[in-house]
């Protein structure tokens, strides 16, 4: 099935993409962010807040944007 997949890390992009039916948003995550942790990124799925065992849908549009920018100083 077909989803629209924008990675906001880094320079970002936006693709549809082919995924299994029953993919779940952590298993996305996992093939799509090499080495990431999830609490670092804010994950939506069609503009809302998605739990990792949130089953994707044909046509969803699902977004990773790192909440924290690397190299970024705290203050």
């Amino acid at each position: 099935m077909k989803i629209l997949f924008i990675n906001n890390d880094g320079g970002g992009f936006a693709d549809h993409i082919d995924v299994d039916p029953q993919t779940t948003v952590a298993k996305l995550f996992e093939q799509r962010i090499d080495g990431g942790k999830a609490q670092d990124y804010l994950i939506r799925v069609n503009r809302q807040p998605a739990a990792a065992d949130c089953v994707l849908h044909e046509g969803d549009r699902i977004s990773f944007t790192p909440v924290k920018i690397e190299g970024a100083g705290d203050r």
